[in-house]
């Protein structure tokens, strides 16, 4: 009596499930979450974007009161108007306001250990990296153009009536709005890179503080070199594009250029970015 044979049994094997990368719009989408978990962040961007425009409509109305009809250059007084609109005090608080953010979107996540849990599960640093800077740098565009843009129609508005408003369409205006504008994302980049390389709040705005801000303040163009450091710093790089006439002006021996302001903000932004890339890349966490 033949007994019947037994086929062996195999045990089933599963293929291993790839895990899948983290493609960069995942990471764009995951920075966006993490910037406004934040519960400030709506706050600080809202109310420091109401004080600038309401500092900027109290001197256009100070403008409106005291300002006569056919006085002055109208050069000169175009340039009133618009400085009016983004003035330097506004320019501070945007800086202020944006190079802080920068700092703390990245040294607060080293502060907490988010960073960690965020590089464990993306070992691809510079992705993550230039992800938090390109969620930054939309977030604090959007920032300076509502800013400026609102600014920049309220107080044309008010001094409509004096002759002496400006249109959006003057290529001088425009420059000058959308140099405003930009002023934001470039101080917020700025303030990123000294976050990632300082890694402590405190540190890194006040870091950001004494780049943006006081740096400026102890160069001079009364060299060749000093003037061309100077010129290269963000904020006299603002300060240029949003000097449509040189009319009454302190004469400079070297003068800085439109072009040259231009190219010295995507330079700091650039710049911040790429060395923030190599710092994460290279640090231990």
């Amino acid at each position: 009596m033949n007994t019947p044979m037994s086929t062996p049994m195999s045990t089933p094997t599963h293929a291993s499930t790839p895990v899948r990368r983290a493609r960069f719009g995942d990471l764009l989408a995951a920075e966006w979450l993490k910037f406004w978990s934040l519960r400030s962040m709506p706050w600080v961007l809202g109310i420091s974007t109401l004080v600038i425009i309401a500092a900027n409509y109290k001197a256009a109305s100070y403008t409106h009161d005291t300002y006569t009809p056919g006085d002055g250059n109208p050069a000169v007084m175009a340039q009133t108007a618009l400085n009016d609109s983004f003035h330097i005090g506004s320019a501070d608080i945007m800086m202020l306001v944006a190079g802080g953010i920068g700092a703390i979107v990245i040294a607060g996540e080293y502060a907490t250990g988010l960073i960690r849990t965020t590089l464990a599960a993306v070992p691809d640093r510079r992705a993550v990296l230039l992800a938090k800077a390109g969620v930054l740098a939309g977030v604090m565009t959007g920032y300076g153009a509502v800013a400026a843009g609102v600014s920049f129609g309220i107080t044309q508005a008010v001094l409509a009536d004096r002759g002496i408003g400006q249109s959006i369409t003057d290529p001088t205006a425009f420059r000058y709005v959308a140099a405003a504008a930009l002023f934001a994302p470039v101080c917020a980049l700025v303030g990123l890179c000294l976050g990632t390389v300082i890694r402590h709040s405190a540190g890194a705005v006040v870091g950001t503080i004494a780049v943006l801000f006081l740096l400026p303040s102890f160069v001079t163009e009364r060299y060749r070199w000093s003037a061309d450091l100077l010129h290269a710093l963000p904020f006299p790089a603002w300060q240029r594009l949003a000097r449509t006439t040189l009319v009454g002006m302190r004469p400079s021996e070297y003068p800085a250029t439109v072009a040259g302001s231009w190219i010295s903000y995507a330079v700091w932004a650039l710049a911040s970015v790429l060395i923030a890339a190599a710092v994460i890349q290279r640090r231990d966490h």
